[in-house]
This record gives C-alpha cells, structure tokens and sequence, in this order.
C-alpha cells in the first residue's frame, strides 16, 4: 500500500520540477500546489500515479500528470519518464503583452521599452506614474 504513494516534495524532487526537496516542501507549505484540483499546504501529502498537480513556480503555472512515482532523484531522461507535462503553451498573440527579444538580442529596443513601461502601468516620459506630475 505504501508503495503506490510517495510525498508530494518528494516526487516533485525525483522529478526535477525543482531543484530540492526542501524548494519542494516550501511550495507545498505555502499553498503553491494543487492535487486533483486541491490546494495543499502540506509536503506530507501523497500522490499516486494519475494525480494532476498544479504547480506554480518560478513565476509560471504548470500542469503535470503523475504517471510513476519514482525511487530515487535520477538523471533526467528517467525523471521526465515520471510525468506528463500538461502545460498549454502560450497561443501566438495572446500571451504576453510584450513579446520576448530574440535570444541574445541584446537590449530592448525604444519600442520594446515603452511597451513594457505601459504594461507596468507607468509613463516614464514624464517622470513617475500616470501623465502628471501630481
């Protein structure tokens, strides 16, 4: 019977979702997990093949489905074999306001800075928020 479960900290770990087991037991102390659709707040709690995680981390949201449970933290072609990543990639145009630069394109352009000065809702042309001083 113990054998079809394992800790949630513990999977994500052999996994390599995160980098440690204690990164693991912070994002389930904290709320940052959901199994089946429940929010957890917990390391200790158990998951089983079939079980969907929703994690956020790192500031993104995945979607993942146990399918093993694993027996220890192994290299990552093994640790991949542990789930299925049902994470919905980001639809051309209608993911983030500002599209990302082109690896290693440097600096952003004019453009690119006032389109991101306008997602952070600040007008930097006049000196702070909004368009007045005041």
């Amino acid at each position: 019977m113990a054998e079809d479960r394992l800790r949630v900290d513990k999977w994500l770990f052999f996994a390599r979702i995160t980098k440690s087991r204690a990164i693991a037991a912070a994002l389930a102390n904290g709320g940052r997990i959901r199994v089946n659709r429940v929010r957890i707040d917990q390391a200790s709690k158990t998951v089983r093949a079939g079980d969907v995680l929703t994690i956020v981390h790192a500031g993104r949201v995945r979607v993942v489905r146990v399918i093993a449970l694993g027996t220890r933290r192994g290299p990552a072609a093994k640790a991949q074999r542990l789930y299925e990543d049902l994470t919905l990639p980001a639809a051309a145009g209608t993911g983030h306001p500002v599209p990302p630069s082109p690896a290693g394109g440097g600096r952003p352009t004019k453009r690119e800075r006032r389109r991101i000065d306008a997602w952070r809702g600040q007008d930097l042309r006049w000196g702070g928020e909004g368009k007045g001083q005041g």
